[in-house]
């Protein structure tokens, strides 16, 4: 039973942050448009700054919660 315990944590887990992605691309997204809308490019700038640093993170993430 413990073993089923630790399966089902860990499925949500990864759904949680599935989710969170979802929500990240989706905020960048708006804003990108926002971005490209305004023809700002110091906005556009930052936000592939943003989107770089989020991407770092998010393969960090997978690379350090993946058994070799």
């Amino acid at each position: 039973m413990a073993l089923l315990d630790a399966l089902t944590a860990q499925v949500t887990k990864n759904t949680e942050v599935d989710e969170s992605a979802i929500v990240l691309l989706q905020g960048l997204k708006a804003k990108l448009d926002e971005a490209i809308t305004s023809g700002d490019p110091a906005a556009i700038q930052a936000l592939s700054d943003q989107l770089g640093a989020s991407t770092q993170k998010l393969a960090d993430a997978v690379a350090a919660n993946t058994v070799a």
